[in-house]
């Protein structure tokens, strides 16, 4: 894919496993990792940043795995992140050497304030090693691009020295963050164009940006940039990322489709061209925000823009009667151009499991047999218990049953819960350890889920501090699933963990075993030997 051809449209770079997994508490794993990867591979990213190779053990091989199997002939273009630092770009040469397509990520801080406080470096030592450091990410990549870090607080003199000596070194594409979210909408048109008429040979290489979520503004802020001349934007699913989040991806994608006459004469075409602005596949969206929502425990907002769960619901009479004569009126879009399923009740206890298999294929989920079985049985067991299954259920029940488990992790084999208003509440858990071993204990709490807690924590012995429980009811109705998600804390990271069953206790004792069965893989790679990068 020529430069030349990725000017017509807006390319989406995404970040959800890079920046995205610096929220607190959404630390993912290598086989989730991927499974978000593939996912996006389907909605139709153009470049996926995998991660930051040179981080951890657990980075690198993520970065590795994800080159091997989606960074394929015809698939995405597979990035990494590096600092402006040999070590950090061979590591992430390394990583992607499997990707068909990869792409080094460098950047370095660039404002006064970062020089002075962070990198403790000059402006001439700055441009330098920017310089080298490009030059030396081309001789292991064709595909380099360069950031200038916190550069819409860098003085623009500057800055248009270092975009121009990271071309002159062979960036082929040229991101500009927003890295505190400090800009308005305006103030970032006025530095795209800034950069367009001073920097020498700019229009050799693809603009891009990345805009944080401090102010609420990251979206707006990506869109202005949009309408001066970038043709890259750096987002993220459910614009999860570090302090307030970065761009949402689908709220990008989804204002070029819905806004296309305003945004076409950006991109030379006419007002009423139909050609889509991006290459995403928008019925993926609804189905990869869940996923990244359900494996990094970040739930998402019931007012979050395009994907939470009132984007498309009406309660004012005045409202409901516009949609009921003419849909238009209060809505922009269908719920289905996001693949939002309608939450209509299709299955129940008699239902057998090609009805079920069939359901779930209509609702995108392919699975396994052995994914299927386990799916099928939970399904069979909630609906014995609800009078109604809608598909918000079944989704449930699915991500639930096909979660990435930890092969050697604790398993919960019994829960037993006694409590009422003159009763201490008292929980008997057994579990089974990652050796096998099955251990019972039984403890009183403030509450069930208190005592529940207790007693796993006396059983699997890993010291942890409970930062936040929350309960989402799936559907309405008393006999509604329950998903759980819960946040722990341990030497300053966050480990989360989620659960759903009609039970509140049940969904909050294996929402708690998810979460530390998490920790205790972070764990053990922690134990593990280091990862010998060279010098």
């Amino acid at each position: 894919m020529s430069i030349g051809s990725q000017a017509d449209r807006v390319i989406i770079f995404d970040t959800t496993l890079r920046d995205g997994e610096q929220s607190p508490g959404a630390t993912l794993n290598v086989e989730e990792k991927l499974a978000i990867a593939h996912q996006l591979a389907l909605l139709g990213v153009d470049v996926i940043e995998a991660g930051f190779a040179v981080a951890s053990p657990g980075d690198f091989q993520a970065v590795k795995t994800i080159a091997e199997q989606v960074g394929i002939p015809g698939g995405p273009i597979i990035c990494s992140l590096a600092r402006a630092i040999r070590q950090d770009i061979q590591a992430a040469a390394e990583a992607l050497k499997p990707a068909a397509r990869p792409r080094i990520h460098t950047m370095i801080s660039t404002s006064d304030i970062h020089l002075k406080y962070q990198l403790k470096k000059s402006r001439s030592e700055v441009l330098a090693i920017a310089e080298e450091m490009v030059a030396y990410a081309k001789s292991f990549v064709d595909d380099v691009e360069f950031s200038p870090m916190d550069a819409s607080r860098t003085e623009p003199e500057f800055l248009y020295q270092v975009l121009e000596r990271a071309i002159a070194a062979g960036a082929t594409t040229i991101n500009i963050p927003d890295t505190v979210g400090y800009c308005t909408p305006k103030e970032i048109g006025n530095l795209i164009q800034g950069i367009r008429e001073n920097v020498a040979n700019i229009e050799r290489v693809i603009l891009s940006i990345h805009t944080q979520n401090d102010l609420g503004l990251a979206t707006a802020n990506a869109l202005a940039a949009i309408e001066y001349g970038v043709r890259q934007v750096e987002c993220t699913i459910n614009g999860i990322g570090e302090r307030a989040g970065n761009a949402a991806l689908e709220e990008i994608v989804m204002a070029l489709q819905v806004r296309k006459p305003f945004f076409n004469p950006y991109f030379n075409r006419p007002v009423d061209c139909d050609a889509p602005l991006t290459n995403i596949k928008t019925q993926e969206i609804y189905k990869t925000s869940s996923l990244v929502s359900q494996l990094t425990g970040m739930l998402i907002q019931p007012n979050k823009a395009i994907v939470g769960a009132n984007a498309f619901a009406h309660e004012s009479g005045i409202h409901q009667d516009g949609i009921i004569k003419y849909r238009e009126t209060y809505e922009i879009m269908e719920a289905a151009a996001i693949g939002l399923p309608e939450n209509r009740i299709v299955l129940g206890k008699h239902s057998g499991r090609n009805a079920f298999r069939t359901r779930l294929k209509e609702l995108g989920f392919e699975l396994s047999e052995a994914d299927l079985n386990k799916a099928f049985n939970r399904f069979k067991e909630v609906a014995d218990k609800k009078k109604e299954m809608s598909d918000w259920d079944l989704e449930a029940i699915v991500r639930d049953e096909t979660q990435i488990q930890i092969e050697s992790g604790f398993q919960l084999e019994h829960i037993q819960v006694i409590c009422g208003d003159c009763t201490c509440p008292t929980a008997t858990i057994t579990v089974v350890t990652p050796d096998g071993k099955i251990l019972t204990d039984a403890t009183v709490g403030t509450g069930p889920v208190d005592a529940v807690y207790q007693a796993i924590n006396r059983l699997v012995q890993i010291p942890n501090q409970l930062i936040e429980f929350s309960v989402q009811s799936v559907t309405g109705g008393i006999d509604a699933l329950g998903t759980v998600t819960v946040r722990m804390g341990h030497q300053e990271r966050i480990f989360s963990g989620q659960a759903s069953d009609t039970d509140i206790v049940v969904a909050a004792a294996y929402a708690y075993i998810n979460a530390l069965n998490r920790l205790y893989r972070y764990l053990q790679i922690q134990s593990q030997t280091p990862l010998l990068l060279g010098s």
